[in-house]
């Protein structure tokens, strides 16, 4: 099997599309948000809440969440593509800049960016790091949830692409 071939076949899994941020205390006078594009999120367990995050080595987000207990996940809405497409982007412009024009609001809990008009917003604790390959799974206790827009369409990703429930 080669990794085309592997790739291939999870394009074919329909994911939800979320919004990982954290804040960074410890970079600049007021700190930094940064975020990430995650589909790698899922339930782990209700008692105790917890759930997982994939994120990748190395990256900004594994770096921070291996320093930063808290951080949050914002289960972004379908009209909420762009913002998904900004935080995903390779090579993209600082984090700073990309919320500077993304409404949302700080998370009681986690300090973390919650990006308005999302389906849900969940605030996490780190619990565990499992590292998995070239991924780090990072699962949380949720410590505090919110619908901010409980009833709007979900943003899908199958096949490499964001797509909308028919």
């Amino acid at each position: 099997m080669s990794n085309d071939e592997f790739r291939a076949a999870m394009s074919r899994f329909t994911a939800g599309v979320t919004l990982v941020t954290a804040h960074d205390p410890d970079s600049g006078a007021r700190g930094e948000d940064a975020g990430m594009t995650a589909t790698a999120f899922m339930s782990v367990s209700l008692e105790p809440p917890l759930v997982l995050v994939s994120v990748r080595n190395g990256s900004r987000m594994d770096d921070l969440l291996a320093e930063q207990p808290l951080w949050a996940v914002s289960l972004l809405s379908e009209s909420q593509r762009h913002i998904a497409g900004r935080f995903a982007m390779k090579g993209r412009l600082s984090d700073r800049l990309l919320f500077e024009d993304v409404a949302h609001t700080r998370g009681a809990v986690s300090g973390a960016p919650l990006i308005d008009g999302a389906l849900a917003v969940v605030e996490c604790g780190t619990e565990q790091r499992v590292e998995a390959g070239d991924h780090t799974l990072v699962i949380g206790r949720v410590l505090a949830v919110g619908l901010p827009n409980a009833e709007g369409p979900p943003l899908t990703y199958f096949r490499g692409r964001y797509r909308h429930l028919a």
